[in-house]
Order: C-alpha cells, then sequence, then structure tokens
C-alpha cells in the first residue's frame, strides 16, 4: 500500500463487500451510503459469495461455530437495538445469497441506482421482516415491489450471463483479499466487520494514517 500522508484529500469510491446471507452486512448496509454521503463519496456495492472465500480462507458460516454462533446470535439482536434496526433472523438460517447477488448483478447492469434500491429491501426483508430470499420467488417479489418486471428477474436467474458475473466478483473480490462480510475497501484499505464503520469515518475525515 503506498504511504500517505496525514490529510491528503482522496476521493475515489468507497467498495463495500457483502454477501446477502450476513447479518453484519445487513447492519453495515443501513449506514454505508449515509457515511460515504457526509465525505463526499459514492459507495460501490459489491455482492459476492462468502462461501468462496470460506473455501479459501477455510472458516465457515458463524452461526455454525461452537460456542461463537450462540454469541454471534446474540450479537445480532444487541446490534439491532443498538443501531435502531429490526432484526427477524429467518428460520432458514444460514441461507443461500446466490438468487438475490444474481438478481442484483442483473439490475445494476440496467439501472444502478435501482439495484441499490433492491439490495436494500433484499436486506430488509432478510433481516429485518425474516423472510427466505434464498427462494427465487421471494427475491422476484421484492423486485416487483420495486416496479420491476418478475419475469425478466426470474429469467436473469438463471442466466450464464448473470453467473457467471457473479463468479468474476466474486473472484475479484478473493483477489482483493475480500474474506468477511461486510468488507469495506477505502483508498486501498481494507476494513472487515461492520464494528469498523468508526474506523472507516475517521480514515475518510483524516485522509488515513
Amino acid at each position: 500500500m503506498a504511504q500517505r500522508s496525514h490529510g491528503d484529500v482522496l476521493s475515489g469510491p468507497i467498495d463495500f463487500y457483502f454477501d446477502f446471507s450476513s447479518p453484519y452486512g445487513y447492519f453495515a448496509s443501513v449506514k454505508i451510503d449515509e457515511l460515504a454521503a457526509a465525505h463526499d463519496r459514492d459507495v460501490r456495492w459489491r455482492p459476492i459469495l462468502l462461501g468462496a472465500a470460506f473455501k479459501v480462507s477455510g472458516a465457515k458460516p458463524l452461526a455454525d461455530q461452537p460456542l461463537r454462533g450462540d454469541y454471534a446470535k446474540h450479537d445480532w439482536q444487541r446490534m439491532a437495538r443498538y443501531m435502531d434496526v429490526p432484526m427477524v433472523l429467518p428460520e432458514k438460517f444460514p441461507l443461500s445469497p446466490v438468487a438475490a447477488a444474481r438478481a442484483f448483478y442483473w439490475a445494476e447492469d440496467r439501472d444502478p441506482l435501482q439495484a441499490r434500491l433492491l439490495a436494500k429491501s433484499l436486506f430488509h426483508a432478510c433481516f429485518g421482516e425474516g423472510k427466505d430470499i434464498s427462494n427465487p420467488e421471494s427475491v422476484a417479489d421484492i423486485a416487483e415491489a420495486l416496479h420491476m418486471d418478475r419475469n425478466n428477474i426470474l429469467d436473469a436467474l438463471g442466466d450464464d450471463a448473470v453467473k457467471q458475473r457473479l463468479r468474476d466478483e466474486t473472484d475479484a473480490a478473493i483477489a482483493r483479499g475480500v474474506f468477511g462480510s461486510p468488507y469495506i475497501i477505502v483508498d486501498g484499505e481494507g476494513f472487515w466487520g461492520s464494528d469498523r464503520l468508526w474506523m472507516v469515518k475517521k480514515w475518510l475525515q483524516s485522509g488515513g494514517w
């Protein structure tokens, strides 16, 4: 990483990597745009498949880990109360993020702002309402509520080009060192976890250190 002086003015976009099945990704999704806008930054939303990163790192889903899984479930509820956001863990959890992530990239190629709204709606449906967003029909329902064509969405979920796009985005993220969700890259500096948003804020304020 290049050395920089304290107070350097930087203005590149923030890369926000997340998995739609990640509660901590959900928490970060609520704050990341507001945080970036306060410092005149844009955000590139980048859903990935965390399972592919786990194959590289040797990790496994947090909820499935002894001791840590129970702690995490308690922490998710505590974090939700602290942030004043709803938190309803889906009955089926962990769940597959594939359909949601494919829908996002299909939408982004057509309307990036609409894709961002879709991502926020998917996260809210999953963790704010406890819905199973691994189901393509559920994803299509959420997209349709945003005035997107549900048949186009359902067709896109099985499209080879869309499937490859998600694989490519996931591979590119892993190549950048992304191993968890959320993973936020600012000016080439990586920050893992929603509990690092305060540090992202300080980085943006100071220009790094």
